[in-house]
């Protein structure tokens, strides 16, 4: 039997905005019902059909790692950051302050926990364009922020808009969201897509700015 390639995407955002249930759902294809704190990481696998449906279509192994929210482990989290192919970030719809925090994880796992980031630094917008990294946001609590009158449902994230990235918000406690041609199982899948393309190119010179962060500042234009 063949070997299955895979790729390694992180799962990043505060704590107690709902990343680990987000995985199980994806991974599990059901709700997680009494999910814990995620103390430093855990890895959930998925195996997708690359271009599923077409003739190039391939399997792989996608590792999602939940990383843990916790402040307390801020100084420890740059070992997970490594060969990532990959990020989800991961906000509450009910909580603004975890959306507008995920820059600062952005600015932290694109540094890999430097003194920049430990002094409070945020990401450059501008240096981000550079980026090749593929990215995706995820608000979750759908529900919780529909309840609460929160205009959010339908506004588009400023930080997906800063990446190009996707998004699409979702309540975890619900398989709906992620039904099997639904627009948001389509988000998924093309994001998955894109990270195994650009973990496989077919141009070798490629390196990702997390591999070699140096060459991606020295190389960026605007």
């Amino acid at each position: 039997m063949a070997a299955i390639d895979k790729v390694k995407v992180l799962v990043v955002g505060d704590s107690g905005v709902g990343k680990t249930s987000f995985v199980h759902l994806v991974c599990q294809c059901e709700p997680y019902s009494n999910p814990g704190a995620t103390i430093g990481c855990s890895v959930e696998v998925k195996l997708h059909g690359y271009k599923a449906g077409l003739p190039g279509e391939k399997e792989y192994f996608v590792e999602l790692w939940d990383i843990g929210g916790s402040s307390s482990h801020k100084n420890s989290r740059s070992i997970f950051y490594n060969l990532v192919n990959g990020i989800i970030l991961v906000h509450d719809l009910s909580n603004r302050k975890s959306h507008q925090n995920l820059r600062k994880w952005l600015a932290e796992v694109l540094d890999k926990g430097t003194d920049k980031v430990n002094n409070g630094y945020d990401y450059d917008p501008e240096q981000f364009a550079g980026n090749q990294i593929p990215i995706l946001v995820i608000g979750t609590k759908a529900d919780q922020a529909q309840s609460l009158n929160e205009n959010v449902l339908s506004k588009r994230s400023s930080v997906a808009e800063e990446c190009g990235a996707d998004e699409f918000n979702i309540d975890c406690t619900h398989m709906k969201y992620l039904t099997p041609g639904s627009t948001n199982s389509v988000k998924l899948a093309r994001f998955f897509d894109k990270v195994i393309e650009r973990r496989y190119s077919a141009n070798q010179g490629h390196v990702s700015p997390l591999t070699d962060r140096r060459r991606w500042k020295n190389t960026h234009t605007d």
